[in-house]
């Protein structure tokens, strides 16, 4: 009989409005430690704001979002800050990487906010780079890397830091079919590996499938797959 997972993350009951359209409408799921989770649905449906809530990146107007006891949608921004540096990684679809920087600074970058010395942190980021098979491109510049070689950097500088949760919002969706496997393939592996939850937002069903389960939101609200529209 397999063990089941303690929850990491729970959020219950999340509304979130934006002006006068809703973009949650009472969303929740449950995200065990080590567990990747897809969270798909069609565009407009509230994927993001739902990953945005999770990670503490905006606070929903109604419902909890509770990580490891603590309530982060109650809790001060110093706090989340600490977390964001600390426990959360985060990979968006562009990257978001800083264009000033070459590729192995930008993956140090979290290390240095945390404190960690320059040498050391750059020691680590060349490190994480290797593994995702972008050390050779560790001196070039966001500007200089294809959209693969990018998101591949993005997911270094996310799980540099050694976080326990990696939230991954359309990590794929700027990316051909070729490099979205690629990609997928890396994250999927390293974060079995090191035991990291990931919380990926997708529409796509291929990108869906390198998941251990799948939530469905339909309108903000989270329904059972499989149910039809």
């Amino acid at each position: 009989m397999t063990t089941p997972r303690v929850p990491l993350l729970v959020a219950r009951d999340l509304v979130k409005t934006y002006g006068r359209n809703p973009a949650l409408r009472g969303a929740g799921l449950e995200l065990g430690g080590g567990e990747i989770v897809a969270v798909t649905g069609a565009s407009g449906s509230g994927k993001s704001t739902l990953l945005h809530c999770l990670a503490g990146i905006v606070r929903p107007d109604e419902g909890s979002v509770t990580y490891r006891g603590e309530r982060l949608d109650t809790l001060p921004e110093r706090r989340l800050g600490e977390l964001r540096r600390t426990d959360f990684g985060v990979v968006f679809q562009f990257g978001q990487l800083i264009p000033e920087l070459t590729a192995l600074d930008n993956v140090a970058l979290p290390l240095m906010l945390a404190g960690t010395a320059r040498a050391r942190a750059r020691q680590e980021a060349g490190a994480w780079l290797e593994r995702f098979g972008a050390g050779a491109r560790r001196d070039a510049r966001p500007g200089e890397l294809s959209g693969g070689e990018a998101q591949r950097v993005a997911l270094a500088r996310a799980l540099v830091t050694g976080p326990q949760v990696v939230f991954a919002d359309e990590p794929t969706g700027a990316l051909d079919s070729l490099a979205s496997e690629e990609v997928m393939t890396s994250l999927a592996h390293t974060a079995r590996a090191s035991g990291t939850a990931v919380l990926l937002i997708t529409h796509d069903a291929q990108v869906a499938a390198y998941a251990d389960r799948e939530v469905r939101l339909r309108d903000g609200a989270t329904v059972p797959v499989g149910v039809a529209a």
